[in-house]
């Protein structure tokens, strides 16, 4: 099936996301919206059931005062609800404000004050707890409404409260919904995206209703999803990247079940069975991780049949990718692997899934190549919190490993000044909220955004990403050292790797912090004599250093001597959200490592 490349559904895109939900409910008001966990089972609502919900929670809003492009806070987890409260906002013409859940209460403190929140969806009461300890800050808040959390009443709500005080609303304004719905500008703000930069506050991102339409319209026209798919979300609703995947329902139809409990991952895609999904690379390192070291521990034949199963997979792939036949032997062996082997890797992941969409960080080209040769194709693309969430995808029939796609139709990437990706079209932000003089460092007069990342175009408009060019540093030797290539081909080589991390600006050669996957490190520990042992002390064993070191010295041998690694250390603990070492959206922030480390670091050095 040949690529949609055609642009001109920009000129037809619905006017803004209340009246792309209503046309949805419209259009498809029996079909299964969405689906969530409910104890031990899964809950599901048609779109119809889902349209009569938001509608009474708008109108709750409404009957509450809000007034357009005034801020609604989201502090919650991904969960049915947080979809609720955001297509209400949307449909009485307020402006979402996200806010992640794991946010400490002074950052709450900052996004609410700086965004001016009217109303708040609080999920529970650890959620309440901080805006209680925040509420001198927030003098513009006349309301919290929460999901789970112990509600008074008065100045706090449950949602069942707001759906009545929505239902006396809609009894003398029946039609408001629709009528406030149809007035909403394409330019109006619909969301503001505060972005947990590495250092200092974070900064708003301004995204209009536009934005979001564009990004589902643009999925929609590319062809690439239908009713007929089932997504499972579990990716923070608080990142473009889960709402990018909320527009593209609402253009496309399809069913979402929706469950943000990590943990619960692996469990749900066996349950739920989806056709796509989308995840951050570490998903995908750690499934990775997971079924290499498993098979390790099997050993004998079982591990010789596997090795030889990727060994043919692989070689399958290179002559198709190439365009070239399939010797009869070959395949043969391919279609008995198929059934020994890669069908249970794709059985890991539910047995249906027909590609995944990776996003948000690098995904190493080589666990690309892994699932690929298992029949797990997952599609690379870019984009930022500024432009909501998608620039670039590969598509399922017009891919290639290792970039991230072209670009989405309607809109344009080009390579500036220095290598920097640069992007415009409808999905790039207004600018960044109370922030003049930032938003005019990002975006030029003529609507180009500066993206930060370096990268290149090849002949048929694929883009590569090749790092963030704040992130590249200079060797005492003048050598420019790409961090995250590094890091990506350790943690491809080394499947009980988490975190690697690359240090040597201004330095006389390269050293690097490592940490260990605790779930991978425990098996490890068990297969080892360490069962019950504690995770400091299994990756401080003389064997997990010289395991270690021997995946170092495998990584050096595929870098150009002034970017091989001299010192390395394996941290005590993982890197996590909760330390602030980590985005909610598992990117590092390695200005927080490198502070936490410096004295280590120095160390190296003598």
């Amino acid at each position: 099936m040949p690529v949609n490349e055609d642009a001109s559904f920009v000129d037809h895109m619905p006017q803004n996301v209340a009246v792309q939900f209503l046309d949805r409910v419209e259009v498809s008001p029996d079909a299964e919206a969405f689906r969530f966990p409910r104890g031990e089972s899964w809950e599901s609502v048609t779109w119809r059931q889902a349209g009569d919900r938001v509608q009474r929670l708008a109108a709750g809003l409404l009957s509450l005062g809000l007034e357009p492009e005034q801020r609604v806070g989201i502090a919650s987890g991904t969960r049915y609800e947080w979809i609720l409260a955001d297509l209400a906002v949307m449909c009485a013409a307020g402006a979402t404000t996200t806010v992640y859940p794991s946010t400490n209460a002074d950052d709450v403190g900052y996004i609410l004050s700086d965004s001016e929140c009217r109303v708040v969806f609080a999920e529970d009461d650890e959620q309440l707890a901080k805006l209680r300890e925040q509420e001198s800050e927030l003098g513009a808040l006349v309301k919290i409404i929460t999901f789970d959390g112990t509600a008074d009443g008065d100045r706090v709500l449950t949602m069942d409260a707001l759906a009545e005080l929505g239902e006396a609303y809609l009894a003398e304004h029946p039609s408001v919904i629709e009528e406030t719905a149809r007035k909403i500008p394409a330019d109006q703000l619909a969301t503001l995206i505060y972005t947990s930069g590495t250092t200092g506050r974070p900064k708003g991102v301004r995204l209009l209703h536009r934005s979001w339409v564009y990004e589902g319209s643009a999925i929609q026209a590319q062809q690439i999803l239908d009713e007929t798919d089932l997504q499972f979300l579990w990716l923070p609703m608080a990142h473009s990247f889960g709402k990018v995947l909320l527009s593209a329902q609402l253009a496309c139809g399809f069913a979402t079940a929706i469950d943000g409990r990590v943990d619960k991952i692996v469990d749900n895609l066996a349950v739920v069975k989806p056709t796509f999904m989308g995840a951050a690379p570490r998903i995908f390192e750690k499934a990775h991780a997971r079924i290499v070291t498993m098979q390790a521990a099997e050993g004998g034949l079982k591990e010789k049949i596997f090795k030889r199963a990727f060994a043919v997979g692989t070689q399958v792939d290179e002559l198709e990718l190439a365009g070239k036949g399939v010797p009869l032997p070959l395949k043969l062996q391919h279609g008995l692997f198929d059934k020994l082997v890669f069908s249970k890797v794709r059985d890991r992941f539910g047995g249906r899934v027909r590609f995944f969409i990776s996003g948000s960080a690098a995904l190493n080209a080589e666990i690309a190549q892994f699932f690929h040769a298992a029949g797990v194709l997952i599609l690379e693309g870019y984009g930022m919190t500024e432009n909501a969430a998608g620039a670039t995808v590969n598509h399922p029939d017009d891919y290639k490993m290792g970039t991230v796609g072209r670009a989405l139709p309607g809109a344009e990437v080009k390579i500036g000044e220095g290598d920097e990706v640069l992007l415009r079209g409808p999905h790039i932000m207004a600018g960044y909220h109370n922030l003049p003089e930032e938003t005019a460092k990002a975006l030029t007069d003529d609507g180009w955004l500066h993206t930060g990342d370096k990268g290149s175009l090849d002949a048929d408009g694929f883009l590569t990403i090749t790092g963030r060019i704040k992130d590249l540093f200079k060797t005492s030797g003048g050598k420019y050292i790409a961090p995250s290539a590094i890091e990506a081909k350790f943690k491809a080589l080394c499947p009980y790797a988490s975190q690697f991390l690359v240090f040597g600006n201004d330095r006389n050669f390269v050293v690097a912090l490592v940490t260990l996957d605790p779930d991978a490190m425990a098996g490890w520990a068990e297969e080892n004599g360490m069962a019950g042992a504690s995770y400091g002390d299994v990756v401080r064993s003389e064997k997990v250093q010289a395991m270690v070191d021997d995946y170092v010295e495998q990584l050096n041998a595929k870098l150009n001597r002034w970017e091989t690694i001299k010192k390395w250390r394996v941290l005590d603990e993982d890197l996590t959200i909760e330390s602030g070492e980590l985005t909610p959206s598992m990117k590092v922030k390695r200005n927080v490592v490198e502070s936490n480390n410096k004295d280590l670091i120095n160390s190296f050095y003598g």
